[in-house]
């Protein structure tokens, strides 16, 4: 459905954006001032056990494919949420989808994958591969975050990293007891206030998160 919706943007306002697939798209559609929209999957569960649709998504327009997300898939071993304590890594499945990508042209995203998935990913590659969103461990010890071994073996394979600056996955925050306690009374009074409709109140209860600080 999303890759549907897309399509249909890029047709119903062709005059804004069009669809790109290549590098050269891009600066082609730079020049004639127009979006270029290129499609990413995050998560490789959709493609389950069958091969052939890598080269269906790649056919719809997939350039990159971030292999799992949060929680493992017949691809490979996430960083969080695994069905196992072993980190089982790459999957013989996920060796012939990596493989898949690299002869047609998609980029293999890492982020989210475990330590193992990441060095079996890293072994087996014929291309560069991406980290599109993680961070540090070394800054924040998160297994969301790349180990500096990661980061040296990502360098030496020509792939780049994007840091993802969601505030959890850049630092720890230093203790703060008060602070602490603050928050859990403001959740317990407020819940989620960014469910809160009533946008005079959702201020209001904003304005009261953000004194806690």
């Amino acid at each position: 459905l999303l890759l549907d919706a897309i399509h249909k943007m890029c047709e119903d306002y062709p005059h804004l954006v069009e669809l790109a697939t290549t590098p050269e798209d891009a600066y082609r559609l730079e020049k004639k001032g127009k979006r270029a929209a290129f499609i990413g999957m995050e998560n490789g569960y959709p493609i389950g056990k069958d091969l052939s649709l890598v080269k269906e998504y790649y056919d719809r327009g997939v350039r990159y494919i971030t292999l799992c997300h949060s929680g493992d898939n017949d691809i490979c071993d996430s960083s969080s949420n695994r069905r196992n304590t072993e980190d089982k890594g790459l999957s013989d499945f996920g060796k012939e989808v990596v493989a898949e990508c690299n002869r047609l042209g998609i980029m293999v995203d890492i982020s989210h994958m475990s330590d193992k998935s990441f060095f079996d990913l890293i072994d087996i590659t014929k291309a560069p591969v991406i980290a599109s969103h993680s961070s540090v461990r070394t800054l924040c010890d998160s297994t969301r975050n790349l180990t500096d071994e990661m980061l040296k073996a990502l360098a030496g394979n020509g792939g780049v990293i994007q840091i993802c600056v969601l505030s959890s996955f850049l630092k720890r925050p230093v203790p703060n007891p008060k602070r602490d306690k603050a928050i859990k009374v403001f959740r317990e009074k407020y819940g989620s206030w960014r469910r809160i409709k009533d946008e005079a109140k959702r201020q209001k209860v904003r304005e009261e998160y953000m004194k806690i600080f």
